[in-house]
C-alpha cells in the first residue's frame, strides 16, 4: 500500500506541475516573476520531498510528508490570490485545485499510516 501510494505522487506530482507551469508563463509579466516564482520554488521543493521519501529512513518520513503537505498548502494559498486577483480563471483555479486535492488524498492516507507504524 505504502509504496504505491508513494510512487503514485510522482506522476501526479508531474502532472501537477506541467499544469502549473503554463498558467504561470501565462501570468501578468510583473506576476509571473513574483508571485509565479514563489509558485515555482514551492513546486520544486514539494517534487524534492517526494523524491526523498524512497531514499530515507522510515522514522524521518512523516517528517518529509508534513513539508510536502505544508508546501501543498502554501500553493492552495497561492492558487486562491491568483483567482481573487483575476491573474486565472475559474476553470484553471478549479483543476489546480482537484489537482492538489489529489495529491493531499495520497498525502493523507500516507501520513496516517505512518503516524500510526511508526510510534513503535
Amino acid at each position: 500500500m505504502k509504496k504505491e501510494n508513494k510512487l503514485e505522487l510522482i506522476p501526479k506530482s508531474e502532472k501537477y506541475i506541467e499544469y502549473m507551469l503554463q498558467i504561470i508563463l501565462k501570468l501578468p509579466r510583473i506576476e509571473k516573476f513574483n508571485i509565479g516564482n514563489e509558485y515555482k520554488i514551492s513546486m520544486y521543493k514539494m517534487l524534492k520531498y517526494i523524491m526523498y521519501l524512497n531514499k530515507i529512513e522510515q522514522k524521518e518520513i512523516i517528517n518529509i510528508l508534513n513539508k510536502i503537505d505544508a508546501e501543498l498548502n502554501i500553493q492552495r494559498i497561492y492558487l486562491r490570490i491568483m483567482k481573487k486577483n483575476k491573474w486565472i480563471d475559474e476553470r484553471k483555479f478549479k483543476i489546480a485545485i482537484e489537482q492538489i486535492y489529489e495529491i493531499g488524498k495520497i498525502l493523507g492516507g500516507l501520513i496516517k499510516y505512518y503516524a500510526k507504524n511508526t510510534k513503535k
